[in-house]
C-alpha cells in the first residue's frame, strides 16, 4: 500500500493504482472522458491532466501510477486553461445539436463541458460529413458525434476480445468503424452492447425499440428478462446450457416459477418476442431451452434444499388448485404458513390438466409438478366447490380466490343455443376427463386464440371429418401462436381470419354458420366489437357442431359476497392482491382475465407476498437455488455468429399426430441444444460494465453528507 496526498487529503491506496482511480474512489473529482474503469487506459484527452509535486508539466492522472509520498494537485489555474483547450479542440468537430441528440440530458461530454466551462467559439468547426449508419441491428453508429476517446475500440478489443471496432481513415478524418466498413452482422459482431455502454456521446447508441420503451432501463438492456412476467433470469440458464450445467439451469427457473416442465412446453414465450437476438436474425429458442433444462434436470440444486421458514401458526386457504392458486400455495407454506387448497374438480392443475390437451402439456408432467407442491407440505381437498369465501374465515387466517376462468362464453348471436353448440371450456374439460364430447363430424370452431386452436386439433383427434376455425382478427392479428396455426392447417383444418360470425343456422339442430367478410373492426370503450363488413359476401358453412371459443369467465356471482366487475371478476385493490372483503385476497385469470400460465404464477407469486406480509410476515419469498455464475466479459470472436440459424423442435408428421392426444413435438435435440445456447448475445453482461461517475454525482453525495 502506498499513502498519497491529493489536494492536501491523505490517503492509503494500492501500489500501483492509477492516481485518477484513487481519486473517484476517494469522492474526488478529476474530470475525464477517455478513462473508463473497466477498459485499459489510453490518456487520449488530456482532461485528467493533474501536477505532481516534483515534475514539472501535468500529468494525465489515468497514466500515472501511485507511488508512496506522491503528493497530487487536481485543481489549478494551469490546469483549468489547458483542460479549456483541450475541451476546445475536442468540440471543434462534434455537432452543436445538443438538444436534437438522442444522447441529450446523458451525455457525458455534456456534463465535462458544464463542469470545465468550455465553448467551441475560439475555435474554428469543421464539420465531419459521415453518414449515420442505422442499418445495423440493435445500434446506431453516427460517427459526426465521435471524440475519438477510443472506449468503444478498447470494450471490443479488450473486454470482449472481439476485434470488430478499429480505427479507420476517410477523408484525412479518422472513425471508428469494420474493416472495409462491411455491416456488423457481416463482420462477426457479437452485438454484446458493450461499445454501446461505454459511449460517451451518442456515436453508438442502441435503437430504442417500441415494445420496450416503457421499460427501465435493465430490463431495455436485457429485454428477455423484462419482458417475462415472472422476471426469470433468462441469460443466466441459457449460459448453463451452454456449458451443459442442465440441474444450475433448472434451478434459476425454479428461484422464479414451480413450472418449470409444464412451461417448457406451453409457455406463451413472451421473452422470445422481446429478445434482441431476432433483431439480428432469429430469436432464441428460450422456451426450447427451458424444456431441455427441465427434462435433463436431476434436482440436485433446488430439491429437499430450498427456503422453508418454520411454522407461523397461521392458516391459509387458498380456492383453486390452478397454476396461480398453486404457485400462492406453495411459496405461502415456504414461509412457514400452513396452507389448504380446496379444488372444485378431481385433480390439481387447473387449464394445465384441464384446458390445454394432453398432445401439448402430457398430464404426468403437471402432476409431478404438483406433487413438488404437496411434498412441501401443501394439502389439497378436491371436488370441493366455494361460493361464499368468506365463511372460510371462520377456519382461516387468510383466503386466496385464484378459481380461474372455467365458464365458457356465447357470443349472443341467432341460433347460439341450438343443441350441437359447445363451449369451449366443457369440451376441452370432456377431452381431459375422457368423457364424451358432443361433437359431430363437421366442425366450426368460433375464435381465434391458441383455446380455439385447441378446440380444433382435439376435434380432429376425435375422429372430426371437416373442421374450420373463423375468426373476427386478420390473420396478422390472430392471438394464436402461429405455431398452432400453422400446424392445425398441416392436419387439414380450415382457417378463416376476418369473419363476422352473422348466425348459427338450424331449426331443431345446428347445420353450419353465416359469415361476412370483415375489413375492419375495433373494441369500443364497452368492449363492444365494432365491425367493418364487406358488402355482399355473405356465405355459409355447413356444420353439425359450433364450438364457442372466444373467451370465458370465473364461476363467481354477488353471492360470494365480493365486489365483481363485468359480473364475475374480482375487485383487488389497485396494484395489490386484496379484495372488498378484509383477509380475502384474489389472484389469475380471476382477477384480470384469461392470460397465461406465466403471468398466473406472478400473480400467485405477488399474492404471497401480500398475504404473507398480512399474516405478519416480511413477505419476502424469494429463495437463492442456482449456483453463484460469474460468466467471462471476453466473450471472443465467434466466425459467422450473426447468421447463426435458429434450431428447430423435432416433430412428429401429420399422420402420426392426428389421431391420438400423444405428445408429438419432441423440443430440440441434445446435439443441438447447446448451439443454441451459443447464439445468445448474453446482453446481461452490458449490465455488469462499470456505470460513468460524473461530478454531478459526486457533487450530489457532497451535499447530503453535508
Amino acid at each position: 500500500m502506498a499513502k498519497i496526498t491529493i489536494d492536501g487529503i491523505s490517503l492509503t491506496v494500492p501500489d500501483g493504482k492509477n492516481v485518477l482511480e484513487c481519486a473517484l474512489d476517494a469522492g474526488i473529482y478529476i474530470p475525464h472522458l477517455c478513462h473508463h474503469k473497466d477498459l485499459p487506459e489510453n490518456g487520449a484527452c488530456r482532461l485528467c491532466i493533474v501536477e505532481v509535486e516534483g515534475e514539472k508539466n501535468p500529468v494525465p492522472s489515468c497514466r500515472l501510477h501511485a507511488e508512496d509520498g506522491m503528493v497530487v494537485t487536481t485543481k489549478s489555474e494551469r490546469l483549468r486553461k489547458l483542460r479549456e483547450l483541450a475541451m476546445e479542440l475536442l468540440l471543434s468537430c462534434h455537432p452543436e445539436d445538443c438538444s436534437t441528440c438522442p444522447k441529450y440530458g446523458s451525455c457525458e461530454l455534456q456534463t465535462m463541458i458544464q463542469y470545465i466551462g468550455a465553448s467551441n467559439t475560439r475555435m474554428k468547426h469543421r464539420t465531419k460529413g459521415f453518414r449515420t449508419v442505422e442499418e445495423n441491428p440493435l445500434l446506431i453508429h453516427d460517427m459526426n458525434r465521435c471524440i475519438l476517446c477510443g472506449r468503444c475500440v478498447r470494450a471490443c478489443h479488450d473486454l470482449r476480445g472481439v476485434g470488430v471496432l478499429d480505427y479507420r481513415k476517410k477523408d484525412l478524418e479518422t472513425y471508428v468503424g469494420t474493416l472495409h466498413e462491411k455491416l456488423l452482422t457481416d463482420a462477426d459482431c457479437r452485438f454484446c452492447g458493450a461499445c454501446a455502454e461505454v459511449c460517451p456521446t451518442g456515436t453508438i447508441r442502441y435503437k430504442l425499440r417500441e415494445e420496450t420503451k416503457d421499460f427501465s432501463r435493465e430490463d431495455q438492456t436485457v429485454p428477455c428478462r423484462g419482458a417475462c412476467p415472472a422476471h426469470t433470469d433468462v441469460p443466466k440458464y441459457i449460459r448453463f446450457v451452454k456449458e451443459g450445467n442442465f440441474d444450475a439451469a433448472l434451478a434459476v427457473i425454479r428461484e422464479k416459477a414451480p413450472f418449470p416442465g409444464t412451461l417448457g412446453l406451453i409457455c406463451t414465450h413472451v421473452c422470445e418476442l422481446a429478445c434482441k437476438r431476432k433483431d439480428v436474425n432469429e430469436a432464441m429458442s428460450i422456451r426450447g431451452i427451458k424444456r431441455y433444462a427441465a427434462e435433463h434436470d436431476s434436482g440436485k440444486y433446488w430439491r429437499g434444499k430450498g427456503k422453508q421458514l418454520p411454522d407461523s401458526g397461521k392458516k391459509v386457504c387458498v380456492v383453486g388448485a390452478g397454476p396461480a392458486g398453486l404457485t400462492a400455495a406453495y411459496y405461502l407454506r415456504k414461509q412457514g404458513h400452513e396452507v389448504t387448497v380446496k379444488e372444485a374438480l378431481p385433480e390439481a392443475g387447473g387449464m394445465m390438466r384441464y384446458g390445454i390437451p394432453s398432445y401439448r402439456l402430457p398430464r404426468e408432467i403437471v402432476a409431478s409438478e404438483v406433487s413438488v407442491i404437496t411434498d412441501q407440505g401443501v394439502k389439497i381437498e378436491y371436488n370441493q366447490h366455494i361460493t361464499e369465501p368468506k365463511k372460510l374465515l371462520k377456519d382461516f387466517d387468510a383466503v386466496l380466490l385464484a378459481i380461474g376462468t372455467h365458464v365458457g362464453t356465447k357470443l349472443p348471436i341467432e341460433g347460439a343455443d341450438l343443441p350441437g353448440v359447445i363451449l369451449n371450456i366443457d369440451f376441452l374439460r370432456n377431452c381431459a376427463m375422457e368423457k364424451p364430447t358432443g361433437i359431430g363430424e363437421k366442425i366450426i370452431v368460433l375464435g381465434g386464440g391458441n383455446v380455439a386452436f385447441d378446440c380444433a386439433r382435439s376435434a380432429k383427434r376425435l375422429g372430426a371429418k371437416e373442421i374450420h376455425v373463423a375468426c373476427l382478427e386478420a390473420r396478422d392479428k390472430m392471438t394464436a401462436d402461429d405455431e398452432e396455426i400453422e400446424q392445425a392447417k398441416e392436419e387439414g383444418i380450415f382457417v378463416h381470419p376476418a369473419q363476422s360470425f352473422e348466425r348459427i343456422t338450424g331449426t331443431d339442430h345446428v347445420t353450419g354458420v353465416d359469415f361476412m367478410n370483415v375489413l375492419g373492426f375495433h373494441f369500443d370503450e364497452n368492449r363492444r366489437a365494432i365491425t367493418e363488413k364487406e358488402e355482399g359476401s355473405e356465405h355459409h358453412i355447413d356444420a353439425d357442431t359450433v364450438i364457442f371459443a372466444v373467451g370465458q369467465k370465473p364461476d363467481l356471482t354477488e353471492e360470494c359476497g365480493l365486489e365483481l366487475f363485468r359480473g364475475a371478476y374480482i375487485v383487488c385493490q389497485p396494484g395489490k392482491s386484496a379484495t372488498s372483503e378484509e383477509g380475502i385476497f384474489g389472484a389469475g385469470d380471476a382477477v384480470y382475465g384469461t392470460k397465461s400460465v406465466i403471468q398466473a404464477i406472478e400473480a400467485g407469486r405477488e399474492a404471497a407476498s401480500e398475504i404473507d406480509r398480512y399474516l405478519g410476515g416480511d413477505g419476502d419469498i424469494t429463495e437463492k437455488l442456482a449456483p453463484e455464475q460469474l460468466p467471462d466479459p471476453k466473450i471472443g470472436k465467434f466466425e459467422g455468429f450473426g447468421h447463426l440459424q435458429r434450431k428447430e423442435p423435432e416433430i412428429d408428421g401429420v399422420k402420426s399426430r392426428e389421431d391420438n392426444f400423444r405428445l408429438f413435438d419432441h423440443g430440440i435435440s441434445g446435439c443441438s441444444i447447446c448451439a443454441e445456447a451459443e447464439r445468445c448475445l448474453q446482453c446481461d453482461l452490458a449490465l455488469r460494465i462499470s456505470r460513468p461517475r460524473l461530478w454531478s454525482d459526486i457533487q450530489k453525495k457532497e451535499e447530503v453528507e453535508a
